[in-house]
């Protein structure tokens, strides 16, 4: 009998929402997988459930083809990847961005990885945690095309899209443009409710009306079942990375002369959100802002 084919070693450094469930889903579907995460207790799980937890990113990746990097911040990644990683990363191993980092950030990402002989794939993850530990992403790749193709086994395990989307930097714009809509979406429909609500109608009718409505998307049914139960944690989308985002985007539309102005006032609901000690909790808790006015 032949003997079955070895699946790609891989390396994921960052267990939170998505990092955890990407990990969990590489595992469950036979790939050899080695785990970091800076709060160990967050990789408990995943050892239990066969993965190998190392003591420092450098361990492990010091024997992966494939690192997906899936980290809060831009620091984050600096700290991780660049000055503990890049240690023992091993010399043509692709590296997977998964990271929302600015487009010139991807760029210096590249550029770091390509000075120790590695490869660098932007990615642009479309979905939310119960998606990435089922393999039912959409990823977007950006870079040089013929980099993905040797990646592409976990790229077909993690997502049931796969696309290119061009240049370096073009990933990162992808997802912030995705993001500044979820920040307005979610942020109108707190608005509507808090309105239609303190008009006289009921809070629990009227988002269950809305997240089946023609006016509705998959993103606001998931944001007003979190409003209707207010149940913001564990954030599927933390508030503080929600404005960290927004705030990415602003910086880098401004610098190609773009307005956005609705933008900005979602960023500044979002400031209030976090002044008022809710960064850890879900975007959707934007409406109980309003309850306070």
């Amino acid at each position: 009998m032949a003997e079955a084919a070895r699946k790609t070693r891989v390396a994921l450094l960052g267990l939170g929402n998505m990092g955890g469930q990407m990990a969990s889903h590489l595992v469950n579907t036979g790939f050899p997988v080695h785990v970091y995460n800076r709060t160990r207790s967050a990789a408990k799980p995943l050892g239990d459930a066969g993965a190998c937890v190392a003591d420092t990113a450098a361990e492990a990746v010091a024997e992966a083809e494939v690192v997906l990097v899936s980290l809060a911040d831009e620091n984050a990644v600096r700290a991780v990847l660049f000055e503990d990683a890049l240690q023992r990363l091993r010399d043509g191993a692709f590296v997977l961005g998964a990271s929302t980092v600015s487009p010139s950030f991807a760029h210096e990402a590249a550029e770091r990885l390509g000075a120790v002989g590695a490869h660098y794939v932007e990615l642009c993850l479309l979905g939310n945690p119960m998606l990435a530990g089922t393999g039912k992403l959409r990823m977007f790749t950006a870079g040089d095309g013929a980099d993905a193709e040797p990646v592409r086994e976990v790229l077909d395990a993690l997502a049931n899209q796969v696309r290119h989307v061009g240049e370096l930097g073009l990933a990162s714009t992808m997802k912030l443009a995705f993001n500044q809509l979820i920040g307005a979406q979610t942020a109108s429909l707190a608005e509507a409710v808090t309105f239609g609500e303190r008009a006289g109608l009921d809070r629990e009718m009227l988002l269950t009306e809305i997240a089946n409505s023609g006016f509705s998307s998959l993103v606001m049914a998931f944001r007003a079942a979190l409003m209707k139960e207010r149940k913001y944690e564990p954030a599927a989308f933390s508030s503080k990375l929600m404005l960290k985002d927004l705030r990415l985007a602003l910086d880098n539309a401004n610098g190609a002369g773009v307005a956005m102005p609705v933008t900005a006032q979602v960023a500044a609901r979002y400031e209030q959100v976090l002044a008022q000690g809710f960064g850890d909790l879900d975007a959707a808790v934007v409406g109980e802002l309003q309850d306070d006015r």
